[in-house]
């Protein structure tokens, strides 16, 4: 059950290192790439008033002026400095919905007959394996569109203050995740 998707070649040669010998894919695909998802609303909507008043104290440090090198520089110029890492910072949270986007693309999702398994990144590759006992709660979220998510572990811990966090780990907005739970529940029962 191979999904139709062309994978590119960069990332297929990195499945291809991953995999052992005996190995065979069940199941490939990446998640669909998608610009606005919650956490980069959330980014771009916290950064509008931030980058606004970025901006806004920036223009004011420096004079409520451009620049005006021809008498030399000013000391409110030095000022107006402090501004840009925070004016910087702004246009990140603006520009997060694009890294997102661009993180999906480089993002596969396999099953094999051993493990599931994640791989992603440009420059440095994260590769997450999942063996057949770390596949604890396997259930699938699913939209009305046929695209969804599949969770097959939460793990669960304490932040410095003590107050619990918990992070869903699994395969998110893929196409048919019926289909995956069902490959993912018979590797996980298969190696008990």
């Amino acid at each position: 059950m191979l999904s139709n998707t062309t994978i590119p070649p960069a990332l297929r040669r990195k499945i291809d290192n991953e995999l052992e010998a005996r190995e065979f894919i069940k199941w490939v695909d990446q998640p669909i790439p998608r610009f606005f998802t919650a956490s980069s609303i959330g980014a771009v909507l916290f950064g509008i008033p931030w980058t606004s008043f970025a901006l806004f104290w920036t223009w004011g440090a420096a004079g409520f002026e451009f620049p005006d090198f021809r008498e030399g520089v000013q000391p409110q110029y030095f000022f107006a400095l402090f501004g840009v890492p925070f004016i910087l910072i702004g246009l990140a949270m603006l520009s997060s919905p694009f890294w997102t986007w661009q993180a999906s693309r480089e993002t596969v999702y396999l099953v094999t007959d051993q493990r599931a398994i994640s791989i992603s990144g440009i420059r440095s590759t994260t590769i997450k394996s999942y063996l057949p006992h770390q596949l604890q709660e396997i259930y699938r979220r699913e939209k009305a569109n046929n695209i969804g998510d599949v969770i097959f572990w939460v793990r669960q811990w304490k932040d410095s203050d003590g107050d619990p966090r918990t992070e869903e780990v699994g395969f998110q907005d893929i196409r048919n995740p019926r289909e995956v739970e069902t490959l993912l529940k018979q590797l996980s029962l298969n190696h008990h």
